[in-house]
């Protein structure tokens, strides 16, 4: 496995690389905007391929190179699915895995810095974002934090992980570069507490200045997606019309991975090409050339940008679906269940 802690000294950031091998699938928890040409340049000096980008929550102390990243890279977004920001590729929920080539990581729902806070899990291995730092835990007193449900967070899901569980904090001030779960019960003075009253005594009584640039931050981190106004900027049918009018010569391909269109069922009668692995499957709708194609995703983000994948394949009569499945449930689209 490639793996890479990576540091913005500024806002004392780490961002973490992960890929299975060279050569393939990789992603990105917490990047940062400032640092996006040296992840670019870190990705072609490794020779692996960005295919989706995590945030653990919207960030307050920067601005987050997700938008960035998609732009160059044509990545997938991902994020809780309590996250405010407009619009998110791909939304996760409570024990949701996430994954490419190689790799699973297990979503874990850990509000109580922010109500959107999320970690990731894989084998060995935690990535906790701000919910538990190195020898603290993240405040509570802003983005609709709780202290008592980080509380809940922390002692009824983040410490009944293994021991010798690694933990990668999204931010260290002091130098640390990892900890453990049992390093963290045993020594870190914020979890020394007796009841979770007490510790919401204790996170409600820091009296903490705000991040620096948290008025820039959280707003630019809310509104980095590709709304709806941009995704009818490529050629699209809507939702409603569909539903009401679907002609035989449309292909419906859903772009979504599997883990989603199992949870959340396919518009009946679509071609299944995961995004990520679009790049490879664009060859084979050239047999559909008297059809017309139409991508969906989740909402909207990974259509739009298979759109201009295809244009530049010359693959004529392509389309997609604004908001994607989230538009068509919302005007009660028929709905195909499917099992795992």
């Amino acid at each position: 496995m490639i793996f890479r802690q990576l540091f913005d000294s500024v806002s004392s950031t780490y961002t973490y690389l992960i890929a299975s091998r060279s050569g393939g699938e990789a992603l990105l928890i917490d990047p940062v905007f400032e640092k996006t040409d040296r992840y670019i340049k870190l990705m072609q000096e490794l020779d692996l391929k960005l295919v989706k980008v995590i945030d653990t929550h919207v960030h307050a102390d920067h601005i987050t190179a997700m938008g960035a990243l998609r732009d160059v890279t044509n990545c997938v977004t991902v994020m809780g699915k309590e996250s405010p920001t407009d619009v998110v590729s791909m939304r996760v929920s409570d024990d949701e895995k996430v994954s490419i080539e190689g790799i699973d990581l297990r979503a874990m729902y850990t509000p109580g810095h922010t109500d959107d806070s999320y970690s990731f899990r894989m084998d060995d291995r935690v990535f906790t974002g701000d919910t538990l730092l190195i020898r603290g835990t993240g405040r509570t007193d802003f983005q609709n934090g709780d202290a008592g449900r980080q509380y809940d967070s922390i002692f009824k899901k983040l410490l009944t992980l293994p021991d010798n569980m690694l933990v990668y904090p999204a931010h260290d001030y002091k130098g640390d570069h990892v900890t453990t779960i049992a390093e963290e019960r045993a020594h870190n003075p914020r979890l020394q507490v007796s009841s979770r009253d007490e510790y919401i005594d204790l996170m409600n009584n820091l009296n903490l200045p705000n991040p620096k640039m948290m008025d820039v931050a959280v707003p630019e981190n809310m509104k980095m997606g590709i709304t709806l106004e941009r995704q009818r900027e490529y050629p699209c049918i809507e939702a409603h019309d569909l539903a009401a009018n679907r002609p035989d010569d449309i292909i419906l391909v859903d772009l979504r991975d599997d883990s989603e269109r199992i949870k959340h069922g396919q518009i009946p009668h679509s071609l299944h090409m995961p995004y990520p692995q679009l790049g490879t499957h664009l060859s084979s709708l050239a047999q559909f050339d008297a059809k017309s194609i139409v991508f969906y995703c989740a909402a909207g983000e990974r259509s739009a940008m298979a759109i201009a994948q295809a244009a530049d394949k010359d693959i004529q009569s392509v389309a997609h679906i604004p908001g994607g499945f989230n538009a068509w449930k919302s005007i009660g689209g028929a709905i195909e269940t499917l099992s795992s």
